[in-house]
């Protein structure tokens, strides 16, 4: 793939990321603020003996522009660094289009990045969690993410390899039984943290958990989408208009 071919499609996924970005906006401000908003009244009335500090930021800032800023920011940053992948994986992965690539791309990204990550070290609202462990359990996350890609792409390498000889099915199964299985030894040997209190809401914990999934899996089959139709009116077209052409050289 040529540089101009690249260029233009990191174009395309910085676009498509931030439209996955604006509907992940809406999401995240319809279904997870109302969590936020209750357990941050949940903290502050545990807390009103001890008083507190004046808030830096308003709420209604961190709700509406702060809010803005991070998820779509977010969104075009990994929309490029998808499209990248994109890029590397188109052809090498399967005989598959450039739509069937970009959600297979998507899909592998929410699955990698977050639902594994996440099945670990779930999402907690304010008033959830130690301050002192906030640095160590932030590290231990971004470290399920990365052991998370890593052994993702050591699957597909593997599973290619295998193919030849096993199948492409057998090589699938072999493959995605060693993710699994190496992901549940990490899950295992790394450190877990319960430091949910007893009096906090199980309702509001679970509900703000799957807001956060809600999040992020609107973000990315967003993205899986609008990238796949991105990239598809690129290549596609230019692929077909070379075949009269070159029929009509022949003739």
């Amino acid at each position: 793939m040529n540089s101009i071919s690249v260029r233009a499609l990191l174009v395309r996924g910085m676009l498509a990321g931030l439209i996955a970005g604006a509907l992940a906006l809406v999401v995240a401000y319809f279904l997870g603020e109302s969590q936020v908003d209750a357990a941050i009244a949940l903290e502050e009335a545990h807390s009103h003996d001890h008083g507190g500090g004046e808030e830096l930021v308003s709420r209604t800032t961190q709700a509406t522009g702060g809010l803005a800023t991070g998820v779509l920011v977010f969104g075009v940053a990994v929309g490029g660094i998808a499209a990248l992948v994109f890029c590397y994986a188109l052809g090498r992965i399967g005989d598959f289009g450039p739509r069937a690539t970009a959600a297979l791309v998507a899909g592998a990204a929410l699955l990698t990045v977050y639902v594994v990550p996440f099945l670990k070290y779930p999402a907690n609202p304010p008033a959830v969690g130690n301050p002192d462990t906030i640095g160590r359990r932030t590290t231990l996350f971004f470290l399920m993410v990365a052991l998370s890609v890593l052994l993702a792409v050591a699957a597909v390498i593997i599973g290619k390899r295998l193919a030849p000889r096993m199948g492409n099915w057998n090589a699938s199964i072999a493959a995605v039984a060693g993710f699994v299985v190496l992901i549940g030894l990490a899950y295992a040997f790394l450190p877990s943290f319960d430091e949910v209190g007893k009096d906090f809401p199980a309702t509001l914990l679970w509900e703000f958990r799957l807001s956060t999934l809600a999040v992020q899996a609107t973000l990315w089959s967003t993205f899986g989408i609008v990238f796949g139709h991105l990239t598809e009116r690129l290549l596609t077209p230019a692929a077909r208009a070379t075949a009269p052409q070159a029929a009509g050289a022949v003739s």
